[in-house]
This record gives structure tokens, C-alpha cells and sequence, in this order.
């Protein structure tokens, strides 16, 4: 297993500025923030992107960029400014969105996935020029929202410069989610964090812990070679204080230490 480090998503407080989510970052003792195109550090806005960097790298956090390019929708020309933001913010990684956004992986014909294919090899090429790897999410009503089309497309991208993330869909139950990473886990950069049940109500990390650690604890081994984040995304009522809650938890987690009398496998979300 690839130790995994603590970050967090900053989509999960879209209407706090930056600077007070970097303090918020520094007091949980995480090592890294992905910044949301769609709130914080728009594309494009370099500017934004550098002082970012700066409050960043004072505080000591490593930095990724969460896009919401979306190849094939999204041709090379969105690339273009988001990648020159995740270079100005200093970011080694870039996420993006595979497909059209809020559709289905099974309504896709074959060649509209070789489209998506050829369009994230291509992005994923101009990334690796920058020294930014390309990371896809991991989400419903995408080309990865199952793992055997996750894998059909990173498989058909065949590109050493692209990865995945991995998420559980909300409620996914523990034996699944075992399931799918030992499929796709030799692609797995990083991971997004939550404890939410199938109608996506939020809990404390806390009610799920013993899920994340059996999860961490059967990641396989992944071609990534470079640090890797559990970034934490969306916190009970969107709460600071819950945040701070689950920062400790997910230390915690990461950490692999087990409060007396707890299990390292359970079916609990």
C-alpha cells in the first residue's frame, strides 16, 4: 500500500476565501489542498493562481487543481487555460472530468468513447510537457461512474501520464468498494474522502472509519510514484468545526491506529 496523506477539496467550502481555508488547512494538519476551478481560483485568473501559491506554500501545502475540463464536451482549447492556472498555482496534478458531465457511462456509442480517449491523451500529453499529471475523476454520471468503464477508458487512453481517482459512490457498501479498487487500483493517484449514505446525507468521517481503514488498508500497489493525497470533500453541514472533526479522524485513518475494540473491517457506512 502507498501511504496516502491528508488534504482536502476545497469545493467542500466554496463560499470561504481562500486565505481563511488555508488556515483552516494549517490548524487540521493536512499536507496539501486541491483548489476548485468553479469557486476559488477560476481558469484562466493566473493572478489568483500565484497568490494562491503563495499563501500555499507559506503555510507548507502541496497543492493540486481541480478542473471541470470535461473531454470530449471540452476541447483542447479548455485545457489551455486551466493547465496555465495549475502551473501558476504551482500544482502538480490537474483533475478532469471524462465525458459530458451529468450523463450516464452506458449512453455513450463506441465512438463517442474513442473521442474521449483521443481528447484526454492529447491533454494529457500538453500536461506532461508542464510536469502536471492528469488525474480523472472518480464520479457518477461520467465515463468512470463504473469501474469496467473506468478501466475500458483509461485502458483505451493508454497514456502513462493519466490516472484515476477513486471515491465510493454514496452508500456503496464496503465488499463493492473492495471490489473496485482491486480492479482499477494500479491506476489510483489520489482519493476523495466523505461518510455519506445512499440519499447523500453527510456524517462524521467518524461513523466510517472503520470503512476508509479497511479500504486504505487494501489499495493495492499503483503505478503512481509521487505523493499521494486522501483529500477530504464536503463535511456535515458544510460545518468548519465538523471539518476540523473529520481532519483528526482521517489523520487517524491514514495513521492505521484503531480505538480499543475496533475492527479493521466493517459493513457500517
Amino acid at each position: 500500500m502507498n501511504a496516502f496523506e491528508p488534504a482536502l477539496c476545497t469545493v467542500t467550502f466554496r463560499k470561504l476565501p481562500a486565505g481563511e481555508i488555508v488556515a483552516l488547512a494549517t490548524k487540521a494538519r493536512l499536507a496539501a489542498v486541491e483548489w476548485a476551478a468553479d469557486a476559488h481560483v477560476p481558469p484562466g485568473d493566473t493572478a489568483t493562481a500565484r497568490t494562491v501559491r503563495r499563501l500555499c506554500e507559506s503555510a507548507g501545502l502541496k497543492t493540486s487543481y481541480g478542473s471541470y475540463v470535461s473531454p470530449p464536451s471540452d476541447d483542447f482549447s479548455a485545457l489551455e487555460p486551466a493547465l496555465a492556472t495549475a502551473v501558476a498555482l504551482g500544482a502538480s496534478n490537474i483533475r478532469i472530468w471524462p465525458g459530458t458531465r451529468q450523463r450516464d457511462s452506458r449512453d455513450y456509442s463506441a465512438h463517442e468513447r474513442r473521442a474521449a480517449a483521443d481528447a484526454i491523451r492529447d491533454m494529457a500529453a500538453e500536461a506532461a510537457r508542464h510536469g502536471v499529471t492528469v488525474s480523472l475523476e472518480y464520479h457518477p454520471n461520467t465515463l468512470t461512474d463504473e469501474t469496467g468503464s473506468a478501466l475500458t477508458l483509461i485502458e483505451a487512453v493508454a497514456h502513462p501520464n493519466v490516472y484515476l481517482y477513486w471515491q465510493p459512490r454514496p452508500g456503496l457498501p464496503l465488499d463493492e468498494a473492495l471490489s473496485e479498487i482491486a480492479r482499477i487500483g494500479e491506476h489510483i493517484s489520489h482519493l476523495h474522502v466523505f461518510a455519506w449514505d445512499g440519499d447523500r446525507n453527510r456524517f462524521p468521517l467518524a461513523s466510517a472509519a472503520d470503512y476508509w481503514r479497511a479500504v486504505l488498508a487494501a489499495m493495492p500497489s499503483s503505478r503512481w510514484t509521487g505523493r499521494r493525497f486522501a483529500m477530504l470533500e464536503f463535511v456535515a453541514g458544510d460545518d468548519p468545526a465538523a471539518f476540523l472533526a473529520d481532519a483528526a479522524t482521517l489523520r487517524q485513518i491514514l495513521k492505521m491506529e484503531f480505538p480499543p475494540g475496533a475492527s479493521a473491517i466493517s459493513d457500517e457506512e
